[in-house]
């Protein structure tokens, strides 16, 4: 099995892409960054030199790699920075209110909360679903 230490990125030198489209990093000329072939994505380095982090607007937090000598290991994000956390806790606090005041109301009204809560419920699926895309 291949080690997982990460090894100090050389700017000079061709890497495989980190985005899994069988591109190429290649540098760019007078900057601290390196340039996809294939998909067009652009990396700066990290001031450690260790790991790369993906220079893009469509994602609301940064994708970042470190390298460990044969290919890229993607790291993750801690918990607090996607929007997943904060999704589940939408949908349970959801649940814990629309459900209770859907049993207590007569049958006529509970298609009212029935797609009151679909509806509220499309917000933050919509949201995990816009943050997690490519």
């Amino acid at each position: 099995m291949p080690s997982q230490k990460t090894t100090k990125i050389d700017l000079n030198r061709e890497y495989p892409c980190p985005c899994r489209r069988r591109g190429t990093l290649q540098p760019i000329v007078l900057t601290e960054a390196l340039g996809c072939d294939r998909c067009q994505q652009i990396f700066v380095a990290e001031e450690s030199g260790s790991g790369i982090e993906q220079l893009s607007a469509t994602y609301p937090y940064k994708r970042s790699w470190r390298w460990t000598g044969n290919r890229w290991v993607a790291v993750k994000a801690g918990f607090g920075e996607s929007y997943l956390p904060v999704a589940l806790t939408i949908v349970v606090l959801m649940l814990m209110v629309w459900l209770p005041l859907a049993l207590r109301s007569p049958s006529a009204h509970i298609i009212f909360w029935v797609i009151a809560a679909v509806l509220l419920a499309i917000v933050p699926v919509f949201m995990l679903w816009l943050s997690y895309r490519r």
